[in-house]
C-alpha cells in the first residue's frame, strides 16, 4: 500500500471533476467542492487536471505514507505539517516514506486538496472516480476515509527519493501556483440574475445586493443555507420542478437563500433568484460557516470573460508544471 489512514478526519474522500449526463436519472455531477484548487493540486505533481484526489476538511485526517511520494497540498490552510516540519501550499512536495502528515491547525478556508504523483487507485462509477456518498459508490468504497484504510498509488516511474537529503523527510520544489486572481476578495461574490429574479420585490432586490449574508453551520456539500434579511415575491408563485447546478441560488419558503453546492439535487421547485458565476465558485467553496457573503451582479460578457482567463491561467500552469518536472527528472 502506498498511503495508510492513521486517523480520519472530519469528512476526507476521494473525488474528481464529477460525473455528467445522468441528471434525467437524479443522479448528480458531485465531485470537488473547489474545482481550481483541485485542478491546480493535480497540475503541480504531473498529473491530469481531472485526476481523482483526496479532499479534505478541518479537523484533517493523519495519514502514514508507506512509499517515497510527490504530493501537493490546495486549497484551504490547516498548516500541513509531516511529522513536525510544515509544508508549503500550492508547492509540489517531496515526502520521505514512513513518514504522517497532519494538519494540527485551522488558519484559512474550508477545504484543501492532496494530489499525489500518478494518482489514487480508486474505483470508478459511471465513468468517475469520485465518491458519490449519498449512493455509497465510486472513490474509496463508496465512502469518507476511515482509520486503518490503505489505499495505493497507481505506478510511476519517477525516482522522488533522490530528491531528498539523507537528513531531510521533506523537499519543497522551487515553484508555486500563482493564486491571487482566482481568490482575491474572498467574501465578494458576482452573480448573474436567476430566472425569477425580477418576480423579488424592488426592496428585496435591494437587500440581495447591499447586504451581507451569513452561511449557516448547517451548510454542507448539498448547500450553503444562508442567513440575512428576509427576501419576498411581489406576487405568489408557483413553479414546475426544473433543472438547477451548482452556484444556483434559490429562495426557500422561509424567505432566506439556499446556494446549492457540489452535492445538489439535480432539480427543485424553489425560485432560483440568481447563480453564482462558474469563476467565483472556487471562492465560495472555501468560505465556512458563521463567515458571510457579499453578492455582486454581473452581466454574462464579465462572467464569460473572467471563465476566460482563470481557464488560460491553468493552461499556462499546466505547461509550465510539465516543463518543470521534465527537467528535474532529466
Amino acid at each position: 500500500m502506498s498511503i495508510s489512514v492513521v486517523k480520519a478526519g472530519l469528512l476526507d474522500s476521494i473525488q474528481d471533476m464529477g460525473r455528467y449526463g445522468y441528471g434525467k436519472w437524479g443522479i448528480n455531477a458531485g465531485g470537488v467542492m473547489d474545482a481550481f484548487a483541485a485542478r491546480v493540486a493535480n497540475m503541480l505533481v504531473g498529473n491530469c487536471s481531472g485526476e481523482p484526489l483526496l479532499e479534505i476538511h478541518f479537523p484533517g485526517p493523519q495519514i502514514l505514507f508507506e512509499q517515497n511520494a510527490l504530493v501537493s497540498i490546495c486549497g484551504a490552510d490547516f498548516s500541513p505539517m509531516v511529522n513536525d516540519e510544515y509544508i508549503p501550499l500550492w508547492k509540489p512536495v517531496v515526502v520521505r516514506r514512513n513518514t504522517v502528515l497532519h494538519f494540527p491547525k485551522l488558519n484559512r478556508g474550508a477545504r484543501c486538496y492532496l494530489a499525489v504523483h500518478g494518482g489514487f487507485c480508486v474505483d470508478q462509477w459511471l465513468g468517475s472516480g469520485g465518491t458519490h456518498l449519498r449512493a455509497g459508490a465510486g472513490g474509496w468504497k463508496g465512502r469518507p476515509l476511515k482509520k486503518g484504510d490503505e489505499l495505493s498509488f497507481k505506478e510511476n516511474t519517477v525516482y522522488f527519493s533522490g530528491l531528498l537529503k539523507e537528513d531531510r523527510i521533506v523537499r519543497a520544489l522551487p515553484w508555486r501556483a500563482d493564486i491571487k486572481n482566482t481568490y482575491h476578495h474572498a467574501h465578494e461574490v458576482f452573480v448573474l440574475p436567476g430566472n425569477e429574479w425580477d418576480v423579488l420585490s424592488l426592496p428585496s432586490k435591494s437587500h440581495f445586493l447591499e447586504n451581507n449574508f451569513m452561511i449557516h453551520p448547517s451548510s454542507d456539500r448539498m448547500g450553503y443555507h444562508l442567513k440575512g434579511l428576509p427576501l419576498a415575491m411581489d406576487h405568489e408563485l408557483e413553479l414546475v420542478s426544473s433543472g438547477v447546478e451548482y452556484g444556483t441560488i434559490q429562495l426557500l419558503p422561509d424567505r432566506q437563500l439556499i446556494v446549492l453546492m457540489a452535492d445538489h439535487q439535480t432539480t427543485g421547485g424553489y425560485p432560483r433568484v440568481a447563480h453564482v458565476i462558474s469563476a467565483h465558485l472556487p471562492k465560495l467553496a472555501q468560505l465556512r460557516p458563521s463567515e458571510c457573503i457579499r453578492f455582486i451582479m454581473t452581466d454574462m460578457v464579465t462572467a464569460e470573460r473572467l471563465l476566460a482567463e482563470q481557464h488560460r491561467e491553468l493552461q499556462v500552469l499546466q505547461r509550465a508544471c510539465l516543463d518543470h518536472l521534465n527537467e528535474l527528472v532529466c
